[in-house]
């Protein structure tokens, strides 16, 4: 299969029908205001539903918490055996007195990192959280900004961390697209810490507390990761699901209820593990399509830097459609290797896939009727 380009005007579009067949309504239907559903291998979108507006994070902003923990971990920062002593603050803010999901630490005593981390993950503490942040940056609005940072980082563009917590502030917000990204990166980067967001119960200072996720008792393959609830946005999730060879992974906010949040999250990951299959697009090394170079020798081969493979839905598999993208006019010389295109796949009207292309040779400039020739359809391309 290779597609190839119809130049339009200075930014070019190429159109390839893979299969034919007209476009439809979403291939499923949630009660959720955003929602995010991701096959974690190829990257493949599921399901995507207003995935990029900001929301209030609530308790989903403790998955950047973690994350900031677990890499100052890697890195060599932290240890396990690390102590914090739990201060006024996160004694009032976060502890028993505070009315919240709390692991209840005393003031001014001293907690190992590895029972905070479990404290955070099963519980949702907020005093943990709050411990956490002053142990490691010396106040919660430091760490607020290392968690930002870290975002950054990582690709999570549109969220922002005003606390450790998620508790109210108006300058926190993240997005559905941001959340499944981090869950992603968690699951891939730290997997002798993710066991953590399926363990079922921590028993800490006497107190044994349940983890909050509703999904891990239905045995469905789910194993995580976090629970959230504002008033502002309603009941939320981010979750993960391994099963019949797949992992899943949602977020989905907006939802009126525990229970609604429960089924709404349950349904749209069983219908991601049953409706799809594995398709494969495009080999190692195969063009996957050719574009033309102003002023160039010769048509320029764009490939992947691997295997284009993609999960199509099975009752409807004609619904995808491939676009590949660059900027016109691609001017000579051009490297072999160099990024010059991207190819974007679709399944009906979601955007599931977008990959790099890389030109598979080195195009030199072309003689000089060549060159004049490419001035002339320029010319002709730009007034038009």
């Amino acid at each position: 299969m290779r597609l190839t380009f119809f130049p339009t005007a200075f930014v070019l579009f190429v159109l390839a029908w893979l299969a034919a067949g007209p476009a439809s309504a979403q291939l499923f239907e949630t009660k959720a205001k955003q929602a995010y559903l991701v096959e974690a291998d190829t990257g493949t979108v599921l399901f995507a539903k207003n995935e990029n507006d900001p929301v209030p994070p609530a308790s989903l902003a403790k998955l950047m918490t973690m994350e900031v923990v677990f890499n100052a971990i890697k890195s060599g920062r932290l240890t396990l055996d690390d102590e914090y002593q739990v201060s006024e603050n996160a004694w009032r803010t976060g502890g028993a007195v505070s009315g919240g999901s709390t692991m209840f630490a005393e003031i001014h005593s001293s907690i190992a990192l590895r029972d905070l981390i479990q404290g955070v993950i099963i519980q949702s503490a907020n005093d943990g959280c709050i411990v956490i942040a002053e142990g490691m940056a010396g106040s919660e609005d430091n760490f607020a900004r290392l968690m930002t940072e870290r975002a950054r980082k990582l690709g999570l563009e549109h969220s922002v961390f005003g606390n450790s917590t998620g508790l109210p502030d108006e300058t926190s917000k993240v997005t559905m697209r941001d959340l499944v990204l981090l869950a992603r990166h968690i699951y891939q980067d730290y997997p002798e810490f993710y066991h953590y967001y399926s363990q079922e119960d921590f028993t800490w200072n006497k107190i044994r507390q349940r983890n909050r996720n509703p999904l891990l008792g239905l045995d469905i393959g789910v194993d995580g990761l976090k629970t959230g609830f504002t008033e502002a946005s309603g009941y939320a999730i981010v979750s993960s699901i391994q099963r019949d060879g797949k992992r899943l992974f949602l977020a989905m906010s907006g939802l009126e209820s525990q229970n609604e949040r429960r089924e709404e999250a349950r349904k749209i990951l069983e219908w991601g593990i049953r409706s799809f299959e594995r398709k494969p697009l495009f080999k190692e090394g195969e063009v996957v399509a050719t574009a033309s170079v102003y002023g160039g020798e010769g048509a320029l081969p764009l490939k992947a830097k691997g295997p284009i493979d993609i999960f199509l839905p099975l009752t409807n598999p004609d619904r995808l459609v491939a676009r590949v993208r660059y900027s016109w006019p691609l001017k000579a010389p051009v490297e072999e290797g160099d990024h010059v295109g991207d190819l974007y796949i679709y399944i009906g009207d979601t955007l599931s896939r977008e990959e790099p292309l890389y030109a598979a040779r080195s195009v030199k400039k072309g003689p000089i009727h060549q060159q004049a020739l490419d001035a002339l359809i320029e010319l002709v391309q730009f007034w038009n």
